[in-house]
């Protein structure tokens, strides 16, 4: 049986090279392009050139026959591509990685009851708690509330290539996509033996061929901030902006907050999608505290956790 590469991290660091090298022209480099080109992109003897190493050296590195470069090589490979920082990072992540031992990664799903909290006080502002394989841990209610128009909503990821709702909420899919995968590709190069980072991914291979041909590419960027015009079945167009924070205390957690600018038609949408599922949840936490005679979600009326895994 042959081996799956895609899935073998021993072929990553060949797999980036190869990927980063087809989107390059000899002349983006100063090069000058010579003879009739099969397949788009630099040469492997022209990175060899570039980085300063022999062209066996790097087809070795390319093929996987090849897996410990040493930090100089890597700092010139990385030079040779024209990597940017997040790329230039994710390149040195690989080359440690074949170098060390391997062994199942651990991962904290559970929020801290203190950021718990503050998603249930952000009442006006959609906030959610990701991990890096982009499962939602927990979203407070009005990130519920956002994300009502899916039926698959328990993975920033699968929402975005495994649920049809997707290409309407997101007004710039494509670039939703891309953003999303080049995440993945970073989570993968800080977490290679994640097994649930290989689940999520190895299904969205399985079945999307859009993901299928992003992933490809290889581009590596983590999320920071930026736009995001959404659509909602029962708010209509909304111009958000999101931002990324780390949860120090939790590694490899992520904070996400959606705001809309102050007075605009944004902010006054969220707000009706606000109150339009408030009514709904008040009324079915009412009818459990009526059938349990406690109340399920812990005293917190505003936050809901995802269910443990």
């Amino acid at each position: 049986m042959g081996t799956d590469r895609s899935s073998d991290p021993r072929f990553h660091l060949g797999e980036f090279l190869s990927a980063r090298r087809s989107r390059l022209r000899p002349e983006d480099l100063g090069l000058v392009a010579y003879g009739r080109r099969r397949v788009p992109g630099l040469r492997r003897e022209e990175v060899a050139l570039l980085a300063g190493v022999s062209t066996d050296y790097y087809m070795r590195l390319e093929q996987g026959r090849e897996r410990h470069p040493s930090a100089q090589v890597v700092e010139a490979l990385a030079r040779a591509l024209d990597l940017d920082g997040d790329a230039a990072d994710h390149l040195r992540r690989l080359a440690r990685a074949e170098g060390r031992p391997r062994g199942r990664a651990r991962r904290d799903t559970r929020v801290s009851p203190h950021l718990a909290r503050l998603l249930e006080r952000w009442s006006d502002t959609p906030a959610f708690v990701l991990d890096h394989p982009l499962d939602i841990l927990a979203r407070n209610r009005l990130a519920e509330a956002l994300h009502s128009d899916f039926a698959l909503d328990d993975n920033l990821a699968r929402m975005v290539f495994l649920d049809p709702a997707a290409h309407r909420f997101h007004r710039e899919w494509r670039r939703t996509a891309s953003a999303t995968v080049a995440e993945l590709h970073r989570a993968a190069g800080l977490n290679p033996d994640d097994p649930r980072l290989n689940e999520v991914v190895g299904e969205l291979a399985l079945k999307s061929a859009e993901f299928r041909s992003l992933w490809a590419r290889h581009d590596v960027r983590g999320k920071t901030g930026d736009a995001k015009p959404l659509h909602h079945s029962e708010a209509g167009d909304l111009d958000l902006r999101y931002d990324s924070f780390t949860v120090n205390g939790a590694p490899g957690q992520q904070l996400i907050v959606y705001q809309a600018e102050r007075g605009s038609p944004s902010e006054g949408a969220l707000a009706l999608l606000g109150s339009l599922h408030a009514d709904v949840h008040d009324r079915g936490d009412q009818t459990e505290l009526d059938r349990n005679g406690r109340d399920r979600f812990d005293s917190r009326p505003g936050f809901r956790e995802a269910p443990p895994r």
